[in-house]
């Protein structure tokens, strides 16, 4: 049985410590490493709350792509590169609907670990709630 602190809890805190703790202490250069580390345990905790549910969603998505591009791999590494190499030989492209609204969906999920604070994403997002 694991107890509190959590992984997610440990991560905010040191985050926490780095950005309102160490870096008002610290020279410059520091302080901006400092930030960097912060923001790079905010992503990490981003991508274990998200990954799991994105990857699942990623490979239905796929899945659903037609049919003969080796997309269906569960190694959602081999099927990304079997649907690029679809789309560099002209198997899939642009005029697919599903293919674009795949790739929006999958750029939008990145964003989401990687930048949430992103002006283009939050708008987005609140367009797509709204």
């Amino acid at each position: 049985m694991h107890n509190t602190p959590t992984p997610d809890e440990l991560l905010e805190v040191v985050a926490r410590y780095l950005t309102e703790v160490a870096m008002p202490l610290l020279p410059p250069a520091a302080a901006f490493h400092a930030r960097v580390a912060a923001n790079a345990l905010q992503v990490v905790r981003r991508q274990i709350a998200l990954a799991p549910a994105q990857e699942a969603a990623e490979r239905e998505r796929l899945a659903a792509l037609p049919a003969g591009l080796g997309t269906d791999d569960p190694d959602l590494a081999r099927a990304n590169l079997a649907l690029a190499a679809a789309i560099a030989d002209g198997r899939l492209g642009p005029a697919d609907p599903a293919l674009l609204a795949h790739l929006w969906q999958t750029t939008l999920d990145r964003l989401a670990v990687d930048q949430p604070g992103y002006a283009s994403y939050v708008a987005e997002t609140r367009h797509s709630a709204g």
